[in-house]
């Protein structure tokens, strides 16, 4: 079998025998090599294929207005989306900064709370009075750093402030009175604490768990409850929304199989929030999503899992394209949505991140645009967070 390198690899090349790799079919003899089939090589990392035939035909790839190679067109964009994108987050110095800031004083009360601290609820209420602050003067951006944040580490603590900020917006969408969303806001960020009396072995094990260690997992609401109440001497109000965030509408959910309207509305609000933040999130045991497919996944729940009524407001809030999400439009640019509409979902406001002739935009070139006025343009699809995110390296 001769053995050919990925990088050598062009568009409408043929080959006298089969193309392999790792053992599966590439291409066919005589077929011509496709854009599709290279691109799925590299998001894979697959080096190299092999072959037990010659290469037929050397087709050179087309040009672009750039001067590049189609691929290498391609593979160059999504790399400056990726650093473009995270810049975009990082320029925004103050309110990513109080993001993080929102991350790390949540983490110090957890580390507190596993170390056996005293920690007052007094401390939780005041990081969600600031995030409530943080919120009403940068709104979008506290979304956008949900789906492109790159805080890393402090993963309980970073969920749990991403579940809080949905949560809030969510329960003022259902003009929930203030202190009811105070208590949300803290239910929110105390939902998932009972996770710090896990072992570590199996809230970071990697794959799937078997019947005892999914038990254990399905204890924790039970232990957020009786540190909120025990420990911290928290409200009953946010106690409720700890216990109860994984019922369902359905009365399949646990510890207590609750139906319908009787699962309390903060924890209605923080199941859904919760549920959106885990699959755009990437986790020990799996990869994230996009946050078109999490809207996707949420819409055709059909009054299963979640309260019809929550996931209404929560579609309003982010749109079927949620900010932050990286799009293609029907003319081939590529846009990065920055706005939302509730009358006009489909239609967001974007800002160009690649024209229709191929050129990759600088900051002072992007131009913003509104669907909703720009009746030729619409968004083919969302692109696939893992298709960028495997060109970073």
């Amino acid at each position: 079998m001769n053995s050919i390198d990925t990088s050598t690899l062009l568009p409408g090349q043929t080959f006298s025998a089969p193309v392999y790799f790792d053992g599966k079919l590439l291409v066919n003899a005589n077929i011509p090599l496709k854009q599709k089939d290279i691109d799925l090589l590299v998001n894979w990392g697959i080096k190299s294929v092999s072959t037990e035939g010659q290469i037929l035909k050397n087709e050179e790839p087309k040009k672009n207005p750039e001067g590049l190679p189609e691929n290498d067109l391609l593979q160059a964009q999504k790399k400056e989306i990726i650093k473009f994108t995270i810049l975009d987050v990082q320029q925004n110095t103050g309110p990513y900064r109080a993001y993080k800031s929102l991350i790390e004083k949540l983490a110090a009360i957890f580390t507190g709370i596993k170390n056996g601290v005293d920690v007052e609820m007094r401390t939780i209420s005041n990081i969600g009075m600031q995030l409530l602050q943080d919120m009403r003067e940068h709104p979008n951006n506290f979304v956008d750093f949900i789906l492109g944040g790159e805080v890393t580490g402090y993963e309980l603590a970073k969920s749990s402030i991403n579940t809080a900020i949905l949560s809030a917006l969510t329960a003022q969408e259902l003009k929930q009175p203030h202190h009811k969303i105070n208590n949300i806001i803290a239910g929110a960020l105390l939902h998932d604490v009972g996770m710090l009396r896990l072992s570590r072995g199996i809230t970071e094990k990697k794959g799937g768990l078997s019947e005892a260690e999914l038990e254990q997992i399905k204890s924790h609401p039970m232990h957020s409850s009786k540190i909120i109440t025990k420990e911290l001497f928290g409200q009953h109000e946010v106690s409720v929304i700890a216990i109860q965030h994984h019922e369902r509408w359905d009365g399949k959910g646990y510890p207590d199989h609750i139906l319908g309207p009787a699962i309390d509305i903060g924890a209605r609000i923080v199941s859904v929030a919760d549920a959106f933040e885990a699959m755009v999130s990437k986790k020990s045991y799996r990869n994230s999503m996009g946050g078109y497919q999490a809207v996707k996944n949420l819409l055709a729940d059909n009054a299963r899992r979640f309260d019809p009524a929550v996931i209404m407001a929560f579609t309003k809030i982010m749109g079927i394209y949620p900010i932050g999400s990286i799009v293609r439009l029907n003319d081939t640019s590529v846009a990065r949505v920055i706005n939302v509409r509730n009358d006009a979902p489909l239609r967001p406001v974007i800002q160009m991140l690649v024209s229709n002739y191929g050129k990759v935009l600088r900051t002072g070139e992007r131009a913003t645009i509104d669907l909703l006025n720009e009746k030729k343009l619409f968004i083919k699809k969302a692109m696939d967070p893992q298709e960028l995110s495997s060109l970073n390296a």
